[in-house]
C-alpha cells in the first residue's frame, strides 16, 4: 500500500483535534485499521461518533473529548516510535499486525491489543516501545 507517512511534528491539543483526527487516521491507513479498531482505539462510543470524528478530521477547528484527544496523542508516539525502531515503514506497519509472544500481547498483534479499546493498553505499548527505544 502506497501511502504518505503523517507528520509528527505537531502536538495534539484539544484546538487542534481535527489535524489530530487526520493523522490518526492516516496511521489507520498504514495500519489497515477496520472502522471497528479504529473507534476502539479512539474510544468511539459508536459508529455514529466515529463518522463525527471523520467529519471533524474534515474541518479547521473543532473539539473533542481529552481522553480521545489522550488516545491520538498515544497513537502518534506508537507509530513514531515503531517507525524508528524498524526503520522502514513496511516492516513497522507488519509488526503492528504480526502476532507477537511478548506477555503484553498473549499472542496477539499490537493492532488486535489496542483494539480492544482500553486505554491501559495504549499506555502499556508505548512504555514499551519507549524502553525498546532505549535512551
Amino acid at each position: 500500500m502506497t501511502s504518505q507517512r503523517p507528520d509528527l511534528t505537531s502536538r495534539i491539543t484539544p484546538r487542534t483535534a481535527p489535524a489530530g483526527l487526520r493523522t490518526f487516521f492516516n496511521i489507520a491507513r498504514c495500519w489497515d485499521l477496520s472502522s471497528e479498531q479504529e473507534a476502539a482505539i479512539l474510544g468511539a462510543g459508536s459508529g455514529a461518533e466515529l463518522e463525527r470524528w471523520r467529519e471533524l478530521a474534515g474541518k479547521e477547528t473543532g473539539s473533542l473529548p481529552l481522553e480521545t484527544v489522550l488516545r491520538i496523542g498515544h497513537i502518534l508516539v506508537i507509530f513514531r516510535l515503531i517507525n524508528t525502531l524498524l526503520g522502514d515503514p513496511a516492516r513497522a506497519d507488519a509488526w503492528m499486525r504480526k502476532p507477537n509472544s511478548h506477555p503484553l500481547f498473549g499472542g496477539a498483534s499490537a493492532i488486535d491489543t489496542l483494539a480492544r479499546g482500553r486505554l491501559d493498553d495504549l499506555l502499556a505499548l508505548r512504555r514499551y516501545l519507549t524502553i525498546e527505544a532505549g535512551p
